[in-house]
């Protein structure tokens, strides 16, 4: 049977389309990726700058490596159309967990505080991203309050 959320492109013509158009990927395009910061953005994009990466990322096409990628379906959509930013340490749940639970719900997750987040979850010790919150007057929860959310 096969899983419509999983893509394998098995055809290397169709890879090397792909890489082209990794390779046109504008900056600020990778930086709108969920989870995805300023700083990882301009990697990403810079490695697709890369002639020799992209050299290498061929040689491993034509021999025969396959790309393939998952588009994950949420289990429910309770959190559809809301945004979540975590800044400071959790107690009972990892960021990245608290990320998945987020994203297994229908929200979408930001590295970066915006007028269009809901919601900035408050853990020990929060950097800048609290400060960003209150300055665009984002609701500010903590982890006891975000985990109510879930439910």
């Amino acid at each position: 049977m096969k899983n419509n959320n999983r893509h394998s492109p098995h055809n290397t013509t169709h890879n090397f389309k792909l890489i082209h158009i990794l390779k046109s990927i504008k900056l600020e395009n990778w930086q709108e990726i969920p989870d995805v910061g300023p700083i990882v953005a301009k990697s990403i994009y810079e490695y697709f700058q890369d002639r020799e990466n992209l050299k290498f990322i061929e040689k491993l096409l034509k021999v025969g490596v396959e790309i393939e990628f998952q588009i994950p379906e949420p289990k429910s959509q309770i959190l559809k159309g809301q945004t979540f930013v975590f800044t400071g340490g959790l107690e009972t749940l990892t960021r990245d967990e608290a990320k998945n639970k987020v994203r297994e719900l229908g929200g979408e997750v930001s590295e970066s505080v915006s007028k269009k987040t809901d919601y900035v979850v408050v853990g020990s010790e929060p950097g800048e991203k609290y400060v960003r919150a209150k300055e665009l007057g984002v609701k500010i929860i903590n982890e006891k309050e975000f985990l109510e959310l879930l439910k």
